[in-house]
């Protein structure tokens, strides 16, 4: 009997000391923010060239925008399967909201345009630490979000007013480093000035 009630006293003895033990570890922990701490942002991974960039997210949504200004989206029919339908306007989210969805991606689009490490279509590095670059991405940026806007309105005139700066913001990028004459170095002159 002694040595039970010697086992049960060590026992509680343990469980008040690591009660205690936790106590004084929780008060001398730092306090917690209410604030969530700022993770620093993971590393982009490039998957694909400029090129791909181009022709797989800007060229087709910029289509989608600019077919806006001749065809009323609210207008188009939706296919007989707008789920599968490979044209946004007839898709399952079509029309006006197509347009909208499609002024975000190009804006969205800018930040890919930023990202170190990927390669144009000859190999060459894209020009991320270039001033006019960054100016030239902003600009695609702007004219972005200033076609959401217009879209927003669904008011075709809005649409026609900032396509002009969507070719303007397109064509300022594409006349420094992609429209390269043979004498130029043509495909291979591209991403450079």
């Amino acid at each position: 009997m002694r040595l039970r009630n010697s086992v049960l006293a060590v026992l509680i003895l343990a469980w008040v000391g690591a009660t205690f033990c936790a106590e004084i570890a929780t008060a001398q922990a730092p306090a917690r923010s209410a604030t969530p701490i700022a993770r620093p942002a993971a590393r982009a991974i490039v998957h694909g060239n400029l090129l791909q960039v181009m022709r797989g997210i800007l060229f087709p949504n910029s289509n989608v925008i600019f077919a806006a200004q001749s065809q009323d989206p609210a207008t188009i029919k939706p296919d007989a399967d707008p789920s599968s339908s490979t044209n946004p306007l007839t898709g399952s989210y079509g029309g006006w909201q197509a347009v909208e969805n499609s002024c975000i991606a190009l804006a969205e689009a800018a930040n890919l345009l930023t990202i170190p490490g990927r390669l144009c279509s000859n190999g060459r590095p894209v020009p991320v630490q270039n001033a006019d670059w960054a100016k030239f991405v902003q600009g695609l940026r702007d004219a972005g979000m200033a076609a959401y806007k217009a879209a927003q309105s669904k008011n075709q005139d809005a649409i026609v007013d900032v396509s002009d700066k969507m070719t303007a913001a397109c064509a300022d990028c594409h006349n420094v480093y992609r429209e390269k004459t043979e004498a130029q170095g043509g495909m291979a002159g591209r991403c450079r000035k």
